[in-house]
């Protein structure tokens, strides 16, 4: 009997599958953005993208435009989305200014965090959260605590 692996090639044990308005703009901005590269793609007999998957560095994703009568809704039909993409990334700056040009905003702008990464935080076009990072120190959690601890006994707190 043949075995296969349950995890295909290319793809880790989690893999973000992402609910887009326009898959074709979400496939340009991604190569634009981050450097992306399609892997394959699937067209409706609409023409519309049923399903992508994109490569970027050692880590794949896949997107689909969206499809309300199968229960597939972007973040901008619904009205947003709680969940964000981490991207590590050789050059923190470089590749928000690229996603930035592309057509992404800043959410958070890029800056030093106490937990050993430079980071930015984007909204892409449509609609889903990159925290965009490049690690630049390596930080125990319990230094991580301290360094948490203290930033916020130095801010004040929302009213």
């Amino acid at each position: 009997m043949k075995t296969t692996n349950p995890v295909p090639p290319g793809f880790h044990a989690i893999t973000p599958y992402l609910s887009v308005k326009d898959g074709q703009a979400a496939i340009l901005f991604y190569q634009k953005a981050f450097g992306a590269v399609e892997v394959g793609r699937i067209l409706m007999p609409d023409g519309t993208v049923g399903h992508a998957e994109m490569q970027i560095g050692d880590s794949r994703f896949m997107l689909a435009q969206e499809m309300p009568a199968w229960g597939n809704k972007s973040p901008s039909t619904l009205g947003g989305i709680p969940v964000g993409i981490a991207l590590y990334v050789p050059d923190v700056d470089a590749t928000c200014q690229r996603a930035l040009a592309a057509g992404a905003a800043v959410l958070e702008p890029v800056k030093d965090q106490f937990y050993g990464d430079r980071t930015g935080s984007l909204l892409d076009p449509f609609g889903h959260k990159w925290h965009v990072m490049t690690h630049v120190e390596d930080v125990a959690f319990d230094e991580m605590q301290k360094r948490c601890d203290a930033m916020f006994a130095s801010q004040t707190a929302p009213s």
